[in-house]
């Protein structure tokens, strides 16, 4: 390993989303809501919307210069449940310039209509990462997203449920890393998370010298031995460290 390249703080503006393609069967939050009642495919504002500019006593932001913020975790950026408040989401980004920002969406389709007006090519504190689960989702979004005018540009491969080639879309442009992962949850709808799929990806990356980092094995992964092993969600990171196929790691994502 490399060392820590994601260490961030949690900032969730908005909570709640759709489900929007297969990655999204065993939603996390979706697990999480049903446990508190909650309908989670009703999108609300929380009362941390503004956690980036906070300030304390002194009148000096909480957040110190150069904190990097896992953006909107709990729901998707782009979804149009959120379009009411987007527009000053990218307000507070744009103010805190000093720190960096992190979305992951699915809705690569969305991004294009939803940038703010002085976007130019991309806010330089701003990384939107493209989560791809299939070769049918990577097929489609990745040629869309490469298109984008994105100056910082991800991969988050998670729920991998299908064997993915992507290394035909990896030629001429910027991916700063590549993130990779099982499926989390229990029952018979929970897809397992085959080793060779993730070798295969993590040679792509290597061969194109991106970054990569098996981030987690999920709960059922399936070794090239054929051996199908149960991980308890708690050992899932430190699982997949002991597995290999990282080139960096990650303590928070």
């Amino acid at each position: 390993m490399k060392g820590v390249i994601l260490k961030m703080i949690a900032w969730n503006p908005w909570h709640g989303c759709r489900k929007f393609s297969e990655g999204c069967l065993n939603c996390y939050v979706y697990r999480m809501d049903k446990m508190y009642g909650r309908d989670p495919s009703t999108c609300n504002m929380t009362q941390s919307f503004e956690l980036p500019i906070k300030r304390d006593r002194k009148g000096n932001y909480k957040y110190p210069s150069g904190t990097k913020f896992f953006t909107c975790y709990t729901s998707d950026f782009f979804f149009e449940g959120a379009d009411m408040w987007r527009n000053r989401a990218w307000e507070i980004m744009k103010e805190r310039y000093d720190c960096y920002f992190m979305i992951i969406t699915k809705r690569i389709d969305m991004i294009a209509s939803r940038l703010p007006a002085d976007w130019g090519y991309g806010y330089p504190n701003v990384e939107i990462m493209c989560t791809i689960e299939s070769q049918q989702q990577a097929d489609y979004r990745l040629p869309i997203f490469k298109a984008l005018p994105i100056v910082h540009k991800s991969l988050c491969i998670e729920p991998l449920i299908t064997p993915i080639a992507i290394e035909i879309y990896l030629w001429n442009w910027n991916i700063s890393h590549i993130v990779c992962g099982g499926e989390s949850g229990y029952g018979p709808n929970i897809r397992p998370c085959y080793e060779e799929w993730v070798e295969r990806l993590y040679n792509q990356a290597r061969r194109n010298n991106i970054p990569f980092c098996f981030k987690q094995t999920g709960s059922y992964f399936i070794h090239k031995n054929g051996i199908l092993e149960t991980v308890a969600r708690q050992n899932q990171f430190n699982r997949a460290r002991e597995i290999g196929y990282q080139d960096f790691d990650i303590e928070s994502l």
